[in-house]
């Protein structure tokens, strides 16, 4: 007569194993197969076994006993599993017998290899690793849940993510409800993530409105994971309307798997919070770090391979290029950017495949170079420097700073001193493009060990909720480190009206904390206007301290704006020669109250009338069909002639006028 053996293992030993090339049960599966055991179920930590017909009991669990502690000889293996034998074998395969073992309303339990399928998703994840903390748990508990009939216990759990725009949410939602599923703990709807968000803040039930709308459709046989974000309502849990809307979601915890959203938050906030939701409800709090560059990358290798390509080793460093651009606006999606250049990537390689009638699969340098909006300059960062028009001040300046940086790190008994820099001036002066050259050269010189631009604005640090500053800002400054992390408008993170609720003051302070505790690893730069950048230095003397460099950017003179045109000109296009005698007849012309002013935007101001230039030629010769463009002087006539350019020329009024 066959016996039935049952082996249960400690879900904490299971989890220890989450490394290991193939897990546990799956190893043991195969061993106990070639031993003539029949394999009648498995699942994450339970090995259901029938012997071989006449085999006694005792001699099977002693063959059972001796392959586990044969492939784990190294372990202590006491209490990691215990051995059962059932003895009504004759039953075994009997509808009877398995339907005896579950309730009229428990939901079918999943096979192992399903279970074990969601376990190799979640392994496979980039970072998240509560997440994959929170899964394996769920799914070492299921087993001893089902063979309790103790449902209930989870169905009053609740979950409140923290996490970024971008970070991969749904991804994380859609593969709860399938470990929930596929561990028999619940029967899930076939379409069964909802996202919902809590409008403002209001003292009535009306930002709660559409979420019950949802919770009054639940279906208890059909559950579904339903995410509610919360943000606008941070620091609003302890209202009444929050309490009540708290009370709805418990009444629905039969229909609903919960799971309230926040931003990714300072740990003081997020624990705060969840202390708050826990009065009512059971909630476990999951925290998702924003991704690191390299956890990126990762991403982006894993999104290529499944479009069947691959990157070239120098290609990489152009695709970490056109995520620092995506993120210079302080608006970047995290996956869904990384995404979105992939997709661009892929796209590229298949036109440039088509056009040399190839069947490539690895993405090139030049390709992947391609995609990137700044094209990196081929001169050094020392001949940058020299090529600029004008700003002789500043190149003196920025040479002096070189050689004491220089000087410190040939002395190792000197301490490296302190780079973080103010570049103060108006508009268009130059400030952005020389931090652009400096991270270069700091980096050829050995000083950065990246050397990558990183752009932002002041408000760009600031979050939308309380408690999400601080991160916002200490992610930033991480993404910079060995790099320049160029602030533009400085100044507007500080506004000098106390007002406690303005989160530049928090965005500052670690700000602060950031660039003293790595202040050898990268350089900050703050640049604005002189008057409001002396009102900030005055305001945070904390700041002032940390940087001790100040440059500033003098307005160009007529002759400086004249020759910057004239760069542009000779460097993009042809051009007929009494262009530039119109052009310079323009900017002698401008007068001292344009130039002088301070929203005068400078070399700016010399850019756009180009580009309006340029615009106006390539339009007169698209219409004629030439073959080139030819830039005259009756395009930048016409240029001049918008409102933007001819209010710039002060005109003498006529007498009587």
């Amino acid at each position: 007569m066959a016996k039935k053996i049952t082996i249960e293992f400690d879900g904490k030993w299971i989890l220890e194993h989450r490394g290991d090339e193939r897990l546990p049960v799956d190893r043991l599966r195969d061993e106990f197969a070639a031993k003539n055991f029949t394999v009648e179920s498995y699942s994450f930590t339970t090995l259901c076994l029938v012997t071989a017909a006449g085999q006694a009991a005792e001699q099977a669990e002693e063959v059972v006993r001796s392959v586990i502690e044969s492939l784990y000889p190294d372990e202590n293996l006491s209490g990691v599993f215990s051995v059962s034998t059932d003895e009504n074998s004759d039953d075994l395969f009997s509808e009877k017998t398995a339907t005896a073992t579950q309730t009229a309303e428990a939901p079918k339990k999943a096979t192992a290899t399903e279970a074990d399928g969601v376990l190799a998703k979640v392994q496979k994840l980039t970072g998240a690793a509560e997440f994959k903390q929170l899964i394996g748990e769920i799914l070492a508990v299921a087993p001893q849940i089902n063979k309790q009939n103790a449902q209930r216990l989870f169905y009053n759990r609740s979950y409140l993510f923290s996490i970024g725009d971008g970070c991969g949410l749904s991804t994380y939602l859609e593969l709860l409800a399938q470990a929930v599923a596929q561990t028999g703990l619940r029967r899930m709807h076939p379409r069964p993530v909802i996202e919902e968000r809590l409008g403002p803040y209001k003292e009535s039930m009306e930002p709660f409105e559409e979420v019950l709308k949802t919770l009054q459709n639940g279906d208890s046989d059909r559950v579904r994971v339903l995410c509610i974000d919360i943000n606008e309502w941070l620091n609003k849990t302890g209202t009444q309307y929050f309490r009540l809307f708290l009370r709805a979601i418990e009444k629905s915890a039969e229909e609903f798997i919960v799971v309230f959203r926040v931003a990714f938050l300072d740990k003081a906030v997020l624990s705060d919070l969840g202390y708050s939701l826990n009065d009512q409800l059971s909630v476990k709090t999951i925290s998702f770090p924003p991704f690191s560059s390299e956890e990126l990358r990762d991403c982006a290798q894993r999104d290529l391979a499944e479009y069947g390509y691959e990157m070239s080793p120098k290609g990489w460093a152009f695709f970490q290029q056109r995520l620092t651009e995506e993120k210079s606006d302080g608006k970047f999606y995290g996956l869904s950017t990384v995404k979105k250049v992939v997709r661009e990537l892929v796209y590229n390689k298949m036109l440039s495949n088509v056009r040399r009638n190839s069947d490539d699969k690895v993405i090139s340098a030049s390709e992947a170079k391609s995609l990137c909006r700044v094209k990196p300059d081929q001169l050094s960062g020392e001949e940058q420097l020299n090529k600029l028009v004008g700003n002789e001040e500043v190149k003196k300046k920025i040479n002096e700073i070189l050689a004491q940086i220089e000087l410190a790190m040939s002395n190792e008994s000197e301490e490296r001193p302190c780079i973080h820099m103010r570049f103060v001036g108006n508009p268009g002066t130059g400030k952005t493009t020389v931090a652009r050259i400096l991270g270069k050269i700091l980096k050829e010189r050995g000083v950065l060990r990246v050397g990558n631009f990183y752009e932002y604005a002041g408000r760009d640090f600031c979050g939308r909720y309380i408690g999400e500053t601080a991160p916002k800002t200490a992610s930033i400054c991480r993404d910079a480190y060995g790099s320049v992390l160029f602030i533009d408008e400085a100044y507007s993170l500080y506004r000098g009206d106390g007002n406690d609720r303005d989160f530049g003051r928090e965005a500052l302070d670690t700000l602060i904390a950031e660039m003293e505790n790595h202040r050898n690893d990268f350089v900050v730069i703050m640049a604005g206007y002189t008057d409001d950048m002396d009102k900030l230095m005055k305001g945070n003397h904390g700041l002032a301290s940390r940087m001790p460099y100040t440059i500033e950017f003098p307005n160009f003179t007529r002759d400086q704006l004249y020759m910057i045109f004239e760069s542009l000109v000779k460097t993009r296009f042809k051009y007929d020669d009494d262009l530039l005698e119109r052009a310079k007849n323009f900017f002698t012309a401008l007068p001292n109250d344009v130039i002088n002013a301070k929203e005068f935007s400078n070399a700016r101001f010399v850019r756009n009338l180009f580009e309006r230039t340029w615009a106006k030629a390539a339009m007169r010769c698209q219409l004629a069909r030439a073959k080139d463009v030819v830039l005259t002087k009756d395009d930048f006539e016409r240029a001049c002639g918008e409102k933007e350019f001819a209010l710039s020329v002060h005109r003498k009024p006529q007498i009587g006028f």
